[in-house]
């Protein structure tokens, strides 16, 4: 079959209809349009498809031909020979990452390694081989019917959520949720969100300004968020992470889970919980989903980022019923809908399976990378205590008061190895000894021995 061009013929221009084409064909040649190799359409195609005599178009391509940048054999189709253009200015491109040759502490990120991609390739194949002709089509905003009952077994099952299907709705990633509820909040006469203080105050900033809020940060101690500086901050409205506090690690301690709803109720304000590594429990039991206490006054956001991968750009919220219509419309309005294909691949995913299967692979993974950190705080920096690492892939090391935070990570990068402080994450500086978070989702177990031996003397402030 012969390609198709995009070419246009002006015949109210005033310009020969030959000159148009000649001029089109070596403009698109000339910028790049048309690579060198590239088969062109037989004269007898062109000139149907542009309304033209087919001698037109022969001359044109003969004049073409004559001028190089045209080849043709006999036999063969016309292609468009190698024409030099302009050269293009080198694109600089900024490094996704800095470089660490010898470990990368990095975090928020699971190991990319582990995400299954053979389980994921077939439940795909499984979806377009069985599902109707009808999931094709263009979908309920809310999401698939059948990933939402998935889901709210799941997680009826896995975090205590008392949900239904109904009270579901798909999102593309954790992001996305949280923009849907913060818009239907302010459509409900909310106008300020508190959020936690270390967390992600710039960006949930950024999101609840975009949304119409303002954003108030409010302290987070050994218990987890500060409820009585919730009270002082006028919020009707916390982002809080009750299972494993981002990015301290901590968990809300049951006095103040029961604080926290009790200020929901009183203030007539809602508190969104982001349940981002409920998964991922080590020396602890699983703690609850806090939207199980209350699920007229709690959103809970979830997604497979963490579990799976980050590419696939699937999460959930649950939310309240008063809030629901505002949040499919919100979903409507935003894209009509996530990806109808993998959503049913997730559902199947986690009905066959081989989801629960993963993850007890991945546990088990993180889990021995734990104990490979510690072991190599003990063995090299034996002095550093380490917090938070009951759950999730992230540590804290309290690194000896006084010590520069940021000269560690400068330090740290000269010897190839990538740390990240605590510090940046406050939106005033701590009053607490400075702390680095230490990330082992996405970091072999090799380089972390090694890393931890390269900066044992600047993690102990012994040099």
């Amino acid at each position: 079959m012969s390609p198709e061009l995009l070419f246009t013929i002006d015949r109210e221009s005033g310009a020969g209809l030959r000159t148009q084409l000649e001029d089109q064909l070596r403009d698109a040649i000339r910028g790049g349009r048309l690579a060198g190799g590239e088969k062109l359409p037989s004269s007898r195609e062109l000139a149907r498809g542009l309304g033209l005599s087919r001698g037109l178009v022969q001359d044109c391509y003969a004049q073409l031909q004559a001028e190089g940048y045209l080849t043709s054999r006999a036999g063969s189709a016309t292609r468009v020979a190698s024409v030099a253009r302009p050269a293009e200015p080198p694109r600089v491109t900024a490094p996704e990452r800095p470089e660490h040759d010898v470990a990368d502490f990095r975090h928020g990120v699971p190991d990319l390694r582990l995400a299954p991609r053979e389980d994921w390739a077939w439940a795909v194949r499984e979806v377009c081989r069985t599902a109707p002709n009808s999931a094709f089509d263009y979908g309920d905003p809310a999401g698939s019917r059948q990933l939402r009952e998935v889901l709210a077994a799941y997680l009826r099952r896995v975090r205590a959520v008392v949900a239904t299907a109904d009270q579901l709705v798909v999102c593309t990633g954790m992001a996305q949720a949280l923009g849907l509820v913060l818009r239907a909040l302010v459509a409900d006469g909310i106008d300020t969100i508190a959020v936690e203080d270390p967390g992600v105050v710039r960006t949930t900033t950024e999101q609840a300004n975009a949304a119409g809020m303002g954003a108030v940060p409010v302290p987070v101690d050994e218990d987890g968020v500060d409820v009585a500086a919730l009270e002082r901050s006028g919020a009707r409205a916390v982002l809080v992470t009750p299972a494993h506090q981002w990015p301290t690690g901590v968990v809300l301690a049951g006095h103040r889970r029961q604080e926290l709803l009790e200020w929901a109720r009183r203030h007539d304000g809602v508190v969104i919980e982001d349940d981002y590594d409920a998964e991922f429990r080590y020396d602890r039991d699983p703690v609850g989903s806090l939207q199980g206490l209350d699920p007229d006054r709690v959103v809970s956001l979830g997604t497979v980022s963490k579990s799976l991968a980050p590419a696939l750009r699937l999460g959930w919220l649950v939310a309240p019923a008063r809030l629901l219509e505002g949040l499919a419309r919100g979903k409507h309005v935003t894209d009509r809908g996530s990806p109808g294909i993998d959503q049913l691949a997730l559902a199947l995913l986690i009905e066959s399976g081989r989801y629960d299967r993963h993850l007890r692979r991945a546990r088990a993974e993180y889990a021995a990378r734990r104990e490979t950190l510690l072991t190599a705080l003990a063995a090299h920096a034996p002095g550093i205590r380490v917090t938070g690492l009951a759950a999730g892939f992230h540590a804290i090391l309290h690194l000896p008061p006084g010590t520069d935070e940021e000269e560690v990570i400068s330090r740290a990068a000269e010897r190839g190895v990538g740390l990240y402080g605590l510090g940046r994450m406050h939106t005033a500086p701590p009053a607490t000894a400075p702390r680095l978070v230490l990330g082992f989702g996405d970091t072999p177990q090799r380089s972390i021995e090694a890393g931890i031996a390269a900066v044992a003397d600047l993690l102990s402030g012994v040099e």
